[in-house]
């Protein structure tokens, strides 16, 4: 079968590789979409440590059922289907608490980094576990429904955060996920969003999908700005989806005495805290991590236009033209945010 391969860092290709075979309890995907994620990216140049080539990358799917593994009895062969892109144990102390994503022997499709090596969905076929198996509506296009898991981390980070009906949140970094958050977040009940990039391009897509308020950092100081908009408190919430000490401050210090900020971005391993402001003003400070058990409702609200993908979808392409896109997002090309691949 094709599959796009990192062979290096910064270098894809295109190659034939053995199609994978289901295992017990595994179900083999034709991959019909598979979007590119920037955590690909940053695996694409090395950056992250997570994607140690040889790896075949690539998470964000959806796709056909072409072939079932021994025990598998609720799903069948021409199924449309998406999947998490986390493969949990099942079996652990977080997984029998409903906590997948903190499973003890958590992996993730396309990713290699050290610890496993799994195979990702740029490839014709893809092996998971019936498990992280989810049916979808017919009327749902691939292309859309290769955004889900990306939808359920959004989800998952509203989820997380003690949001009031009439809360004010502030989203900090709108690339994908956080314009994803912010349309989870008006759905959780925040009256106000405030979106804040460097991007306007990303503002004004904000502003599309709900943001009430957008603030350029370049030009303002945040969280001024934040406290002028709320009677000089500050925000209920807010999420950093960037993962940079400049967002992560920018996040906290817009942020009222005892709110909350949920952190959903990592591109830094690490970064400075604030620590004298988050103690004094007891803040809530939170990790979010993937998602965990969110996908089927992350479907029916994709599928119901409650949550929107459209602005976000940049560009469809055949995966033999995989590498090109990937250097154009490497290169941070202006406008361009979701390519999809169609192996």
């Amino acid at each position: 079968m094709k599959a796009l391969v990192l062979t290096e860092y910064c270098k894809l290709e295109l190659q034939d590789v053995p199609k994978p075979v289901p295992g017990p309890q595994e179900v083999l995907i034709q991959v019909k979409a598979c979007g590119v994620c920037g955590s690909d990216v940053h695996g694409y140049d090395g950056s992250t440590g997570r994607r140690i080539p040889p790896l075949v990358m690539g998470h964000e799917a959806a796709g056909v059922i072409a072939e079932l593994g021994s025990g598998v009895t609720n799903f069948q062969v021409g199924q449309r289907v998406t999947f998490d892109s986390t493969v949990s144990c099942g079996n652990c102390h977080f997984c029998q608490r409903g906590q997948i994503n903190l499973c003890d022997a958590r992996q993730v499709l396309g990713v290699s980094c050290g610890d496993y090596r799994r195979a990702g969905a740029f490839a014709e076929y893809v092996t998971v576990p019936a498990r992280i198996l989810y049916p979808l509506p017919d009327a749902l296009s691939f292309e859309k429904a290769a955004m889900i898991e990306a939808i359920s981390v959004a989800v998952h980070a509203v989820e997380l955060t003690p949001v009031s009906l009439n809360d004010t949140a502030v989203v900090v970094g709108v690339g994908m996920i956080g314009l994803l958050t912010l349309q989870a977040a008006k759905l959780a009940g925040c009256r106000r969003i405030i979106a804040v990039d460097v991007d306007e391009g990303r503002l004004r897509t904000a502003q599309g999908l709900g943001a009430t308020e957008i603030i350029n950092a370049k030009t303002s100081n945040v969280p001024a700005v934040v406290r002028s908009l709320t009677g000089g408190r500050g925000a209920d919430v807010a999420f950093e989806c960037v993962g940079a000490t400049p967002t992560v401050e920018s996040a906290i210090e817009s942020t009222r005495k005892g709110g909350t900020v949920t952190l959903v971005g990592n591109i830094s391993p690490r970064i400075d805290l604030p620590l004298q402001s988050v103690v004094t003003r007891q803040i809530r400070l939170q990790g979010s991590c993937a998602s965990s058990g969110e996908i089927p409702a992350c479907i029916d609200l994709l599928a119901a236009g409650l949550i929107k993908v459209e602005p976000m979808l940049s560009a469809f392409a055949p995966i033999d033209e995989g590498a090109q896109w990937f250097e154009r997002l490497h290169n941070h090309e202006a406008g361009l945010m979701k390519v999809v691949l169609h192996p």
